[in-house]
């Protein structure tokens, strides 16, 4: 029986960062991942639909160039070539994250894993014929797409998951997209701007519901202008074997016919493999942890989406370093910073934001359109967005940041950190921004 330090079950964010981490500091650990590294994430989530949209952008920006001064007759597209694209991409991570754990000695195995005991001594974990030891379990499962019951929506061929989206080679005639939030919106994005007709129906009162108002109010116009048909507060009732779609509209019911019907309403943690962990705390589905990723069990840890807590492949990594640090007991132990987690959605134009929202705290609040960038108004003709900044009232630091406008998730970072950091508004106009870069927004919006 093979004995390690650590055993991770999944190989996802959490676990290929966790896995690098210990093996660094000179711990032998053993990995088990039963698809692909990378997880959902790197495999059939943020890269491929990123890889996608970039596609499409470059088709978008080119049919629409005329603005800029700049026409193209008989612009194409080949989506096939833009899906090969995509997996050539995810090969290639996918073969960078091997490499590096192949490089720190991290013992990779392909295949179901399942925990068979534990102690507070050792845990033992199967995975086909083998059996593994070790001191440390961290529990990397992920989550997977919640499909719910919906009379129809089982075994329909014109259904699809993210994954059967991502997978098809061939764009749908139309699509109906059931869930207008992150993911349901980045869809939408993506078949828009090659032409698709798109509906997306909600049954929340707004799309995006965790985003600032004023925010979702912005995109949500410019996508209807392009032709995107927005359905709110309205519930899919059910699915006809030919693609039509039963929905109920508060007071009116609504009939949409489309080609394929992609749902997109949450996900849901994955607990495959944890049986014999009984007394393994949870809530609300999800795995229970502590502020250092520790379960109620010793020698047990969990991070990423089986966590429950806030599912993006950046949360998940670094809920793996902090596990790892606790595991080693480096001093002094580090916690997660859950309210400066930036996050984006990558609609067009994008959304960034961090920290607490305007309905959270009664702060001073500053806004700007992106427009008071230069550089923004020289590369988003006809576009304004928007610059919110939160302050709080007697300490003066900075609380929240939400942006929307091209191209704010490449300096949401810059926001991240001073919310982190508690940074107050003389602190933050005291950081020299370049210029002209659309960044500069964020401390325009202080001024």
């Amino acid at each position: 029986m093979n004995s390690y330090f650590l055993a991770i079950i999944g190989g996802g964010p959490a676990g290929y960062t966790a896995a690098e981490k210990a093996a660094k500091a000179g711990k032998q650990v053993v990995l088990f991942e039963q698809d692909s590294l990378g997880g959902t994430c790197l495999n059939v989530g943020c890269i491929p639909t990123k890889t996608l949209l970039y596609s499409a952008k470059q088709y978008y920006n080119a049919i629409h160039g005329d603005k800029y001064g700049v026409t193209a007759d008989n612009v194409r597209f080949d989506y096939a070539k833009m899906v090969q694209r995509k997996q050539r991409v995810v090969r290639k991570l996918v073969a960078g994250i091997r490499a590096r754990l192949n490089m720190e000695n991290c013992t990779v195995v392909t295949g179901v894993a399942q925990v068979v005991s534990r102690s507070d001594e050792r845990v033992v974990v199967a995975c086909g014929d083998t059996q593994y030891t070790a001191d440390n379990l961290l529990i990397c499962t992920g989550s997977s797409t919640f499909m719910p019951p919906i009379p129809g929506l089982q075994n329909n061929e014109h259904v699809w998951d993210s994954t059967a989206a991502l997978e098809s080679k061939e764009l749908p005639a139309s699509i109906a997209i059931v869930g207008g939030g992150v993911i349901g919106m980045e869809f939408a994005t993506l078949y828009s701007e090659l032409g698709v007709p798109v509906t997306i129906i909600e049954a929340l009162p707004t799309i995006l519901a965790n985003i600032e108002p004023d925010i979702v109010a912005y995109v949500q116009e410019q996508y209807i202008k392009r032709g995107v048909r927005i359905l709110t507060q309205t519930r899919v009732m059910s699915i006809d074997a030919d693609g039509t779609l039963q929905a109920q509209a508060q007071d009116q019911e609504v009939e949409v016919k489309a080609d394929k019907i992609l749902v997109c309403v949450g996900r849901r943690a994955n607990l495959r493999g944890l049986e014999a962990l009984t007394e393994l705390e949870y809530e609300r589905g999800a795995i229970v942890v502590d502020d250092f990723m520790k379960t109620n069990l010793p020698n047990v840890y969990a991070a990423g989406d089986v966590t429950g807590k806030i599912m993006l492949a950046h949360v998940a990594s670094r809920q793996a370093e902090v596990a790892i640090g606790r595991m080693l007991k480096q001093i002094p132990l580090q916690r997660i910073a859950y309210n400066a987690i930036p996050s984006v959605v990558y609609t067009n134009p994008e959304i960034a934001c961090v920290g607490i929202g305007e309905s959270q705290m009664d702060c001073d609040i500053h806004t700007l359109p992106m427009t008071y960038s230069g550089r923004f108004v020289a590369e988003n003709e006809g576009e304004t967005g928007l610059c919110k900044m939160l302050v709080d009232k007697k300490t003066r630091s900075v609380m929240g940041v939400h942006m929307v406008g091209n191209p704010c998730s490449e300096f949401v970072a810059a926001a991240s950190f001073a919310v982190r950091m508690g940074y107050t508004v003389p602190e933050f106009q005291q950081v020299v921004f370049p210029h002209p870069t659309v960044s500069e927004i964020l401390k325009e919006v202080l001024v």
